[in-house]
């Protein structure tokens, strides 16, 4: 072998290891039917390769809460996986110019997935009025891209405090805004579950859309209401700093919910970033 080639085979071999050895960002997921319902009408995706994670919770009769979550997740990777061709006036009207051109895929995505979950349900009348709820985050480089209606939510843990980033779009949550309900009294509530915006109820669907940096030891947490009515944010947060591992911290957390209770379908997805990652 000549030295330049021996040079070249070294170069590599350095680079694959440096490659290998470097910290990976976690992902876990799990979920739960709970101990009430039949039947577990949430839907999650994890991508890793895309670093890509979606939660959807379905609502409707019989089967069809399953159908709209499950067409919402679907309908998202696929979006994000091989983005359609947008023409001149269907971009004008999706694209949001203050955003990344990833984080307006994702939202293209999510409003693919309302069209399509609306389009089912008047096609089949026994699938009329079912929805969905969303939260996805799509992570490039530590650019966070986040989208979510309804009341599936998402949460960054950092530096020991736990920050709620999505607003629940509940009949509750609109009456503890304007102030006719105290948060306790809304935690009691027995309309917590009345959902004023989600997937499929409606042609158009007006979204959430944020964009957040995150850093090195960062925990990102997406979950359905069915962790979020049975565990109070403290004990979330406790979990995550305590749990070494996303999977175990995804694990424990869908257990607390069942031990509380575990009213409604738990989803829970966790995502890692190792303190040690390299910093863009």
């Amino acid at each position: 072998m000549r030295p330049w080639a021996k040079l070249k085979a070294k170069h590599s071999a350095d680079s694959s290891a440096r490659e290998s050895a470097s910290p990976k960002i976690e992902l876990g997921a799990t979920t739960h039917v709970g101990r009430v319902r039949e039947s577990n009408e949430d839907h999650f995706r994890v991508v890793p390769e895309l670093q890509l994670m979606i939660v959807s919770d379905g609502m409707g009769g019989e089967a069809s809460g399953e159908v709209a979550s499950e067409l919402a997740v679907e309908t998202i990777v696929e979006h994000c996986t091989e983005p359609p061709r947008l023409t001149a006036s269907s971009a004008a009207n999706s694209q949001r110019p203050e955003f990344s051109e990833r984080t307006n895929c994702l939202l293209t995505a999510v409003q693919s997935a309302n069209r399509r979950i609306h389009v089912a349900s008047l096609e089949d009348p026994e699938k009329h009025g079912m929805g969905a709820t969303v939260v996805a985050a799509w992570l490039e480089g530590l650019r966070l891209s986040l989208v979510h209606v309804g009341d599936s939510r998402a949460y960054l843990f950092r530096a020991g405090a736990l920050e709620r980033l999505t607003y629940d779009h509940t009949l509750v949550a609109e009456q503890v805004r304007i102030g006719i309900l105290t948060p306790q009294q809304a935690d009691t509530s027995a309309w917590q579950s009345v959902l004023i915006r989600a997937l499929g109820t409606n042609e158009q669907v007006d979204l959430d859309v944020e964009e957040r940096q995150l850093t090195p030891g960062d925990v990102l947490l997406l979950c359905s209401d069915g962790l979020t009515r049975m565990v109070r944010d403290p004990e979330i947060g406790n979990v995550l700093a305590s749990a070494p591992l996303a999977q175990e911290a995804a694990d424990r957390l869908v257990t607390l919910a069942n031990q509380s209770g575990g009213e409604d379908n738990v989803t829970v997805v966790v995502m890692r970033i190792p303190p040690e990652y390299p910093a863009p």
